[in-house]
């Protein structure tokens, strides 16, 4: 009977599950409260690694669980099962990071002029002393963006200045940005940048947003910049926001002008 009651219940196996339920809950909650501005981004991301520490727990726990219920018939297999399924979801945002990690470069600031970027002031102001500083782009950084993302370019509107203008604010609150600083005013200007703070789609991190117009008469030019405000790593995020940006841009010129505006830079 003594026996029976010893090997009834692997222990384990219910850490497992408990280590996993949380950690799951843990980061639904810590996101949420990311997303909605209740949770400063710097604890969030200690949180992040939190979350991820007890998810590995859970497995270990599980796979010592699961070699007491083979070899010792156990019971805790439901439990086992519940914390392995579990804590591998909460793992799979991580894993699709690593690999992101592994095949975009380590870039964290992006720029379809890599000579004379679109300039983030009114970011640079914002910024505090945990994020990143925003620094002039090296020989480096220029060589590893053209290899990485050579379709990243500016693009040319056959569209008057102050109207493209227009669609560039509007494409801005379609993507639910919040623009900084008052909106500019293209009356006697040949040069004007629109700074915006957008942020990443599921958990909300920060990214500071410059587009630039030029007029050049009968056409508009228009570069972009997007910087992550934390880490090195962007895993490809800011060439896909400025790609998203200028394919909404597409569309909102050619309603504007009735025609398909778009010139890719040379």
């Amino acid at each position: 009977m003594r026996a029976y009651l010893e090997r009834r219940t692997a222990r384990t196996a219910g850490w497992s599950r408990w280590l996993a339920s949380f950690s799951v809950v843990l980061f639904i909650v810590a996101g949420l409260a990311h997303r909605y501005g209740l949770l400063e981004t710097p604890v969030f991301l200690v949180v992040l690694v939190l979350v991820a520490a007890l998810a590995i727990c859970a497995l270990a726990f599980a796979a010592f669980a699961f070699s007491r219920v083979w070899n010792n018939g156990d019971l805790g297999g439901g439990d086992l099962t519940w914390g392995t399924v579990v804590a591998l979801a909460v793992l799979v945002p991580y894993l699709i990071t690593g690999y992101r990690g592994v095949i975009y470069p380590q870039l964290n600031d992006i720029s379809t002029d890599l000579d004379e970027p679109p300039a983030l002031t009114l970011a640079a102001k914002a910024r505090t002393a945990d994020m990143d500083t925003i620094t002039p782009f090296t020989p480096e950084r220029r060589k590893l963006q053209t290899d990485k993302y050579p379709d990243v370019t500016g693009r040319r509107y056959e569209l008057p200045f102050d109207r493209t203008l227009d669609a560039v604010e509007a494409v801005i609150a379609q993507e639910g940005w919040k623009r900084e600083g008052p909106k500019p005013d293209a009356e006697g200007q040949s040069e004007v940048t629109v700074e915006a703070l957008a942020f990443t789609t599921i958990l909300a991190f920060p990214i500071d947003v410059a587009v630039r117009l030029i007029d050049e008469g009968d056409t508009t030019y228009v570069d972009m910049r997007s910087a992550s405000r934390y880490g090195r790593h962007d895993f490809g995020d800011n060439a896909a926001r400025i790609t998203a940006f200028f394919e909404t841009l597409d569309t909102e010129v050619a309603t504007l002008s009735g025609t398909v505006p778009a010139v890719p830079a040379p």
